[in-house]
């Protein structure tokens, strides 16, 4: 489990591709204090198990599927990422629940410089802008930010300076891929109130309109 409240940006240091999935080494500093063999750090927001350590890198294995719901599959020797550490008990969740596990891709659309605050608009298809809300959370590329505004075609946020130069969002351009990780309860709300298919038998509740009119409702 992650915040979204990336720790440093770390440099693809090697890809070795395999027949569909790869393992990728990156080059970085803080995200590799205390860390430890299977311990997580999510990459560009994708949560990634360290496979391997050295001084200054860790590697991690690849899926084909992560590779599929994401944009790790175009990242290149020497492309920068956002890196950020499974979230400890002991200390302030400065985010929101990020789980490190991609819904999908979006296309950065534009940006637009107001003030202080570079607003960032993103594309996204109809099947995640369902969960997308305004006033919401959204992890771009492993970054919690709130929407600040959404339509049928995408979403917007803004970034602070800090944001800015603590992550690698500003240095995407139009038509570049981000990934997307959707607040996770609109999908368990989602699931639980979808109706059972015809041919799926759902366990009776016992609520029926008696039960109902006896205890005053």
């Amino acid at each position: 489990m992650f915040t979204g409240i990336i720790e440093e940006i770390g440099t693809v240091r090697r890809i070795e591709r395999g027949a569909a999935g790869a393992r990728l080494t990156i080059a970085a500093k803080t995200v590799l204090e205390g860390t430890k063999l299977g311990d997580s750090i999510a990459t560009n927001g994708v949560c990634l198990t360290v496979v391997s350590l050295t001084a200054d890198s860790f590697s991690a294995d690849v899926m084909a599927e992560s590779l599929r719901r994401s944009s790790l599959g175009a990242l290149q020797s020497g492309s920068p990422v956002n890196l950020e550490r499974a979230m400890p008990l002991n200390g302030r969740f400065g985010g929101h629940i990020v789980s490190g596990h991609i819904d999908g891709t979006g296309t950065v659309a534009s940006q637009r410089r107001e003030d202080n605050a570079v607003w960032v608009t993103v594309h996204a298809p109809a099947a995640l802008l369902r969960y997308i809300v305004e006033k919401g959370s959204i992890a771009i590329d492993g970054v919690s930010l709130t929407v600040a505004a959404v339509d049928q075609t995408g979403f917007a946020v803004s970034i602070i300076p800090h944001t800015g130069a603590e992550t690698i969002l500003l240095g995407k351009k139009p038509g570049e891929t981000v990934n997307l990780e959707c607040d996770v309860i609109g999908k368990y709300v989602e699931k639980l109130l979808t109706p059972y298919a015809p041919d799926q038998k759902a366990k009776p509740s016992g609520i029926t309109m008696e039960f109902l009119a006896q205890n005053g409702f």
